[in-house]
């Protein structure tokens, strides 16, 4: 009875866990569920959910260039965004087969055909090579076939919403007016040399109110303050010593680095024959054609004839002739390897000898350059011993050559250990707790770091900031000055003087486009100029200036300039294709809300288990 009652409960708690696990969509357990969702009479199915979730996750790690996980990509929507993908797709399958709009057996058959991963060595279809391939993308013929008889369905669609719209001409040219419309105007420049000395100094009240207007150009970013032990090759290098003899040795060994012997820049043209060869000659000594004519008339470019700057054993017998020639002069036909050439002569490069004592600074740089390097590297292991043991970034300063150091470091900085390359991205990374590990820096040297502390963001003390306070409110004082000047003259302007009369001194710009800059002038001068008509005056703010802007004339797009005609060409087509896509986007959501889509949560829910 006790056996038969163990039995009895055993089988209530499997039917419980049965029960439970079906409510939380285990569909693995039964093999029931398929679709994920339907719209209007197209199904989604569990396994192109599946896969539309697999590509957009892919595609994102190829754009971020790391793996991301399920909850990673989850975050950031792409769940949704293959779910929302998958379900317009379906909208489209539904009203194409509302329509009776579908693909015959003989035009997909040919579409399966021409893809050349199904095809064999011998370049045509291969069914092997078509089930293998499908295999290992978990695919079966029937699920392909028909996936792809519903995309060729839906692209036939698609052509048919968006194929044959075209854009009325009034439309192109209004934007093209916006883009290509020009500006005829001038403009002075009004700068601290007009301007009368400034007796007004600012006051202690002055300077702290706009401290604390611009408190935040004064605050310091959040920093880590971080405590580091570290070595580079250029702390050691005047310790390092070097033999006398390795340092001659050395010269010796790179004796044609520091003794050039004197050399040509030259090109060479090589014929075939002695007979070709004198027939150019001719040409040449009769002025009928000069060297560059000859390379042309072989089919070759000066590119092609260059040797670069050779030394005379370089040229074999024609050396010696060559090296009498005079720079710019031709010479030849002269034998070679490769047949009688004629070589011109480009230029005239003299001797080059460096002394050994010329040399020393430089030799000796480089090699305790070198040895100072592999000192350091040879530090690195005995450092990270002394670290694993328990040391701490103090003790390690202690008992080895390293130096310690602290630092609060921002994103940004650019002084001391943090101007080395891979530092900010190990400072960034840095936590409370982490191991100090030694690490590479750009110049062979090492270090390792430690989080102190994290430093919220706060305003520097104004002791400390005034006189940066103090050019604020000067460039400021200046500007408004300079405003008031400026506007005196545009009041004369408007009374009918001209820039010439005030005496400033104008230019103008024939044509301005919003796509110009004019030197000299900030960028807001043009923005400025295309929010003016003709007549208009204007102040920009300049570099420590102000600029008086007119407008004097406004002109049409030039349609005989070619630029303009390929402008409208390139925007006639973007237009298109944007008009295009607002089409289709409109077709796809009214078709989405006709067909009505009905989404199975739950059988979402058991898929992104798996990918988890």
């Amino acid at each position: 009875m006790a056996s038969k009652g163990s039995k009895t409960a055993v089988w209530i708690l499997m039917g419980l866990l049965i029960l439970g696990l079906g409510g939380f969509g285990a569909t693995s357990f039964t093999g029931t569920v398929r679709s994920v969702g339907s719209v209007g009479d197209r199904t989604i199915s569990t396994s192109e959910y599946s896969r539309a979730l697999q590509n957009e996750m892919r595609a994102m790690e190829t754009q971020a260039g790391q793996a991301i996980s399920f909850d990673q990509a989850q975050a950031i929507g792409l769940d949704r965004r293959a779910l929302s993908s998958l379900v317009t797709d379906a909208a489209i399958d539904s009203e194409a087969m509302r329509i009776g709009l579908s693909v015959g057996d003989e035009t997909l058959a040919k579409q399966v055909q021409n893809i050349p991963a199904f095809k064999g060595i011998d370049g045509k279809f291969d069914r092997d090579s078509y089930k293998f391939s499908l295999d290992r993308i978990g695919l079966g013929e029937t699920e392909f076939e028909t996936g792809l008889r519903r995309e060729t369905a839906r692209a036939l669609v698609q052509g048919a919403v968006v194929s044959g719209k075209t854009l009325p001409d009034p439309y192109i040219d209004t934007v093209l007016n916006y883009f290509a419309e020009r500006r005829r105007v001038t403009w002075a420049r009004v700068d601290s040399a007009q301007l009368s000395s400034d007796t007004y100094s600012p006051s202690e009240e002055d300077l702290k109110s706009l401290y604390d207007e611009r408190i935040e150009d004064f605050t310091l970013p959040e920093r880590k303050r971080i405590t580091y032990a570290w070595l580079t090759p250029e702390m050691i290098i005047d310790q390092v010593e070097i033999d006398e003899a390795l340092l001659k040795e050395e010269y010796e060994a790179r004796s044609a680095e520091y003794n050039r012997p004197e050399r040509r820049l030259v090109e060479r043209l090589i014929f075939a024959d002695e007979g070709r060869a004198e027939a150019a000659k001719d040409r040449l000594d009769s002025g009928e054609a000069d060297f560059d004519t000859l390379v042309a008339d072989r089919g070759l470019s000066l590119d092609d004839v260059d040797m670069g700057d050779v030394a005379m054993a370089e040229l074999g017998a024609s050396g010696e002739a060559i090296f009498a020639a005079a720079s710019g002069e031709v010479v030849g036909p002269l034998p070679t390897d490769l047949g009688p050439a004629f070589f011109r002569v480009n230029g005239i490069l003299s001797a080059e000898e460096t002394t050994y004592e010329d040399a020393l600074p430089a030799i000796r740089g480089e090699l305790a350059a070198g040895r100072a390097r592999r000192r350091v590297a040879g530090e690195s292991e005995p450092a990270e011993d002394l670290l694993a043991s328990g040391a701490t970034l103090e003790e390690l300063a202690a008992d080895t050559e390293m130096m310690l150091g602290t630092v609060d470091w921002a994103p940004g900085q650019t002084e001391g250990i943090a101007a080395y390359e891979g530092f900010e991205q190990a400072a960034a990374a840095l936590q409370d707790g982490d191991y100090p590990e030694i690490q590479q820096l750009s110049d062979g040297g090492i270090f390792a770091m430690r989080l102190d502390e994290t430093i919220p963001a706060e305003p520097s003390p104004f002791d400390e900031v005034r006189d940066r306070v103090v050019n604020i409110w000067e460039t400021r004082r200046t500007m408004e000055r300079l405003r008031e000047v400026a506007g005196d003259y545009v009041t004369k302007l408007g009374e009918a003087a001209d820039f010439k009369s005030l005496g400033l001194e104008a230019q103008t710009e024939e044509a301005l486009t919003r796509r110009d800059s004019v030197l000299g002038t900030p960028d807001a001068f043009v923005d400025q100029a295309f929010q003016m008509e003709a007549g208009d005056i204007a102040l920009v703010d300049g570099f420590g200036a102000v600029l008086i802007l007119q407008v004097d004339e406004v002109l049409p797009p030039n349609l005989e300039d070619p630029d303009t005609k390929a402008m409208r060409d390139s925007l006639e087509q973007q237009l298109q294709s944007s008009i295009a896509q607002d089409l289709y986007r409109a077709f796809a959501d009214d078709t989405r809300t006709r067909a009505g889509a009905e989404i199975d949560q739950q059988a979402i829910n058991a898929i992104h288990a798996n990918f988890r």
